[in-house]
């Protein structure tokens, strides 16, 4: 195994669109939300495990989530588990892992994914990241995975991809375009050179260094300023410091849509970004009449369709004359709505912490 690749898995998202399942004490990456007996956190290290050594693999998260995390990937050191104060989108967190890593090792080639993605076809990503990973390695380069859409999902970012590239598979990116309209996402699919933004990124400790540098100047200074501190006992009170100095912008945007040296591999390996119930219910396990139910054991439902249900294992629930609809059940709280409007879940989220407080968030 390649002692020089690394893995940055962030962590810190408060996954609301899940409520009331995924909390902000307790959200959905640190959930068995696919009814597996893992959690995406745990199911996202162990990919990892087969791509780099496990000394090399960092979360970033909150600080909240640090016991969590402890608890859930009990081979994870202290140093490995790096804790942001605030939340700050993913330019932040990104900055921090990869510069922390380039101290460490200025030959280091850095994959940097998220924790609470599915990712069905396993070979076939580890043969993405790795072939990633060794381009990145060998060119000054930032690479995206580009996944190969099957519909037009206004879910999604795109990326469109030119002709020209980088050994043959990595295609220079010409655009990213944020979730856009179904008519839209209807031309991107039809035009053939389009792709889902997956999020997960690949490129050397010293591309993206120089990436920050070019396009970020004011957050390369901010986390080249912790070079002295990055893996001492200094590290974390250093960091909590000045991480409030970082402004809110994502990578994505920070740098990727600003880079002159952004390559995407179109890549094939049933991935979801577990994005909302619909993604659940998209990958669920299914009865005859379309209802998918997580766990099973205690529900019975009569002359009801297309259901999405979730509900304690220990409670028993009937349901009659449903059809098309969200049933949540978690941390007291309850969620009846129909599928088509979850999209409404996150002003739900907020409707009731104005009423109630975060009692129930």
């Amino acid at each position: 195994m390649n002692q020089n690749y690394y893995a940055i898995i962030m962590a810190g998202g408060i996954g609301s669109r899940f409520w009331p399942i995924s909390r902000t004490s307790h959200p959905k990456q640190f959930i068995d939300i696919l009814g597996t007996g893992k959690t995406l956190i745990q199911n996202t290290y162990e990919r990892f495990l087969k791509v780099c050594p496990k000394e090399n693999i960092y979360i970033v998260t909150n600080d909240n989530y640090t016991q969590l995390v402890k608890e859930q990937l009990p081979d994870m050191a202290d140093n490995q588990i790096l804790t942001e104060p605030v939340m700050r989108n993913t330019a932040p967190c990104v900055a921090y892992g990869c510069f922390k890593i380039e101290t460490l090792n200025p030959n280091a080639a850095i994959v940097v994914a998220p924790s609470d993605h599915l990712i069905l076809d396993e070979n076939a990503f580890i043969s993405a990241i790795e072939k990633s990973l060794k381009t990145a390695s060998e060119n000054n380069c930032l690479i995206t995975l580009g996944i190969k859409p099957s519909r037009p999902d206004t879910g999604y970012g795109y990326i469109q991809y030119t002709e020209e590239t980088l050994n043959e598979e990595f295609h220079k990116v010409k655009t990213f375009t944020e979730k856009p309209t179904l008519e839209l996402a209807k031309t991107f699919i039809q035009s053939g050179d389009f792709l889902w933004n997956a999020g997960i990124f690949v490129w050397s400790a010293s591309a993206i260094v120089d990436a920050f540098n070019e396009h970020l100047p004011e957050m390369h200074e901010i986390f080249a300023e912790a070079r002295s501190v990055y893996n001492t006992h200094e590290e974390r009170a250093f960091v909590h410091k000045v991480y409030q100095r970082c402004i809110n912008i994502s990578i994505d945007y920070g740098i990727m849509e600003k880079a002159p040296n952004v390559y995407v591999l179109p890549s094939e390996f049933g991935w979801s970004d577990l994005g909302t119930w619909a993604s659940i219910y998209q990958l669920a396990e299914k009865d005859y009449v379309g209802n998918a139910v997580i766990p099973a054991d205690k529900v019975i439902m009569y002359d009801s369709s297309n259901c999405m249900v979730n509900v304690p294992s220990d409670k028993l629930v009937i349901l009659q004359g449903l059809h098309d609809y969200i049933v949540v059940e978690s941390n007291n709280s309850l969620l009846i709505c129909p599928r088509d409007q979850e999209q409404n879940v996150k002003q739900v989220v907020a409707d009731v912490k104005n009423k109630f407080g975060t009692k129930y968030i």
